[in-house]
């Protein structure tokens, strides 16, 4: 949120400009052993933007309707596009504070603006060629699925555009683990319905977000030090695949602690999970593990939870970085 230096929130802005540009610079990231994910063609380089702008210049425009320095929203809807089609990067987070500077330099009298994407995720397909299938190239199919996103403030100071917040993100991952995940030893009283589940389906939705502890990373993919999206994406999955699971709780810290010792350049991941555990409908079978579930009724619980480099040497959290590798015998790294 957006507000003067005495505390008024002021702004305004475009929402959903969405920005298809084709052919930005390929992304190339270093391989994790938890995903076969090494960058991106960016053929397609997709988004849906908003962007929110700030100022005491722009005061007037609310107390008595002077419009002299306000930048139309329209304005800034086309200012996107043209910078979309003019920026060299390779990231989304490059692309957010390309536009951001270049706004900064063209409107002097802008102190503030905050900006968000989220990455609009278009999927290869496979063709019939010569040799068998092969990646079309010029064909791809349109994902509703997870999706990476980038949101930043920049502010405007004697010494040029600072940058006072910077998170990169997932937003939107569904999971679900047929077994191997419990909810038992909670409170119980007088308001208590819940069963207690030694070994449920655990079905849940999922936000992460990271930040960098140099922001630059994030903007420049030719570093090297760029944490992708899909990276993120595998190692959560490997992590639900591995632990038993007491808790949601548990299972986004375990995520947390591997992603912070995975990728040295994140100062900070935070969460937010929703549970959405189906409702059995016929129990599990013992011989077979067939079972029947329905969608969970609403009201949904959630959980957020931020975790920081220091909690990998905290022993409370009891981090084993061997964990997303090695199993029990009975299948699953217990707590």
């Amino acid at each position: 949120m957006l507000q003067l230096p005495n505390g008024r929130t002021l702004y305004y802005g475009k929402g959903d400009v969405l920005t298809y540009r084709t052919y930005a610079a390929p992304l190339e990231v270093p391989a994790i052993p938890e995903s076969a994910y090494a960058g991106d063609g960016n053929v397609l380089f997709a988004h849906n933007v908003t962007f929110a702008v700030s100022g005491e210049s722009l005061l007037t425009s609310f107390s008595e309707g002077d419009n002299g320095r306000v930048v139309a929203t329209d304005s800034m809807k086309n200012f996107i596009f043209r910078h979309a089609a003019s920026y060299e990067g390779s990231t989304t987070e490059g692309f957010l504070a390309y536009v951001a500077l270049a706004f900064f330099a063209k409107y002097p009298h802008i102190a503030a603006i905050e900006l968000r994407a989220d990455r609009i995720p278009f999927l290869p397909l496979s063709v019939l060629g010569g040799e068998g299938l092969r990646e079309s190239g010029l064909v791809y199919r349109r994902s509703h699925s997870e999706h990476a996103h980038a949101e930043m403030k920049l502010v405007r100071s004697p010494q040029g555009a600072e940058t006072a917040e910077q998170w990169s993100g997932l937003t939107d991952l569904q999971l679900i683990k047929v077994s191997g995940s419990s909810f038992y030893g909670f409170v119980r009283d007088e308001y208590t319905t819940l069963p207690e589940t030694f070994d449920r389906p655990l079905f849940i939705f999922l936000d992460i977000q990271w930040r960098y502890a140099d922001p630059e990373d994030a903007r420049d993919g030719a570093r090297g030090r760029y944490v992708p999206a899909e990276q993120v994406r595998d190692l959560a999955q490997q992590a639900f695949h591995v632990y038993e699971s007491p808790s949601i709780q548990y299972l986004i810290t375990r995520i947390g602690l591997h992603l912070l010792d995975r990728f040295p350049q994140l100062a900070e991941v935070r969460f937010e999970s929703n549970n959405r555990t189906w409702e059995t409908v016929v129990d599990r079978d013992p011989a077979n593990g067939a079972a029947v579930y329905t969608e969970p009724r609403p009201p949904f619980g959630f959980q957020g939870f931020t975790m920081t480099r220091d909690d990998l040497a905290d022993p409370q959290f009891a981090f084993d970085r061997q964990g997303l590798r090695l199993q029990t015998a009975e299948g699953l790294v217990r707590p």
